[in-house]
């Protein structure tokens, strides 16, 4: 039935509601007939309570296009595995991503058995094999220091929370008996 008061017509017309979509979902609704609805319409302003900053940028053709999804991020909300942004072509990342999951598929071989649990969390960190040696640990550990660090990103300091994974990997590293 129609939400407006004292209506008997069918509410076949769907009106935001007072909770608008947000995190936690996609609002209240109310429901109208088509003449209480075209009223709602007329009186309805959706940049209600907005500053002119907010509605400048609900305006904007781009609008909604900042967000990134968690799957294209740097991090892609994993650790210990190939990120898309590491490589520039598609077919590399695919095949580092599968060459990573063969060497944890094969995590008892003799390469791997040289390191402790720890050590071998901390080489995925790093990106590394179990046939890293010490040189290609620095090589790395460069790699990604000068690729997370917010002096090397403009200032922008999302990273700083893998950065801090791979300063952390590193000093392990740097100290494990694999590598005397």
């Amino acid at each position: 039935m129609c939400e407006a008061p004292e209506c008997d017509e069918p509410g076949e017309f769907r009106a935001p509601g007072n909770r608008p979509a947000g995190f936690d979902g996609p609002g209240d609704y109310r429901y109208f007939c088509l003449d209480h609805v075209r009223a709602f319409n007329a009186g309805y302003d959706f940049f209600e309570g907005m500053s002119a900053d907010e509605i400048l940028h609900a305006q904007s053709p781009a609008a909604g296009w900042a967000t990134a999804s968690r799957i294209y991020s740097a991090d892609a909300g994993v650790d210990g595995v190939p990120r898309w942004a590491d490589f520039i072509d598609p077919l590399d990342a695919i095949g580092a991503r599968a060459a990573g999951i063969r060497r944890r598929a094969e995590g008892n071989s003799h390469e791997w058995t040289r390191f402790t649990p720890r050590e071998r969390e901390a080489l995925n960190v790093m990106g590394l094999g179990g046939d890293a040696d010490r040189s290609s640990l620095r090589r790395r550990y460069s790699q990604l220091v000068r690729k997370y660090h917010p002096d090397r990103n403009g200032g922008d300091r999302s990273h700083e929370a893998r950065l801090q994974k791979v300063v952390e990997a590193y000093q392990l590293l740097r100290r494990a008996t694999a590598f005397a």
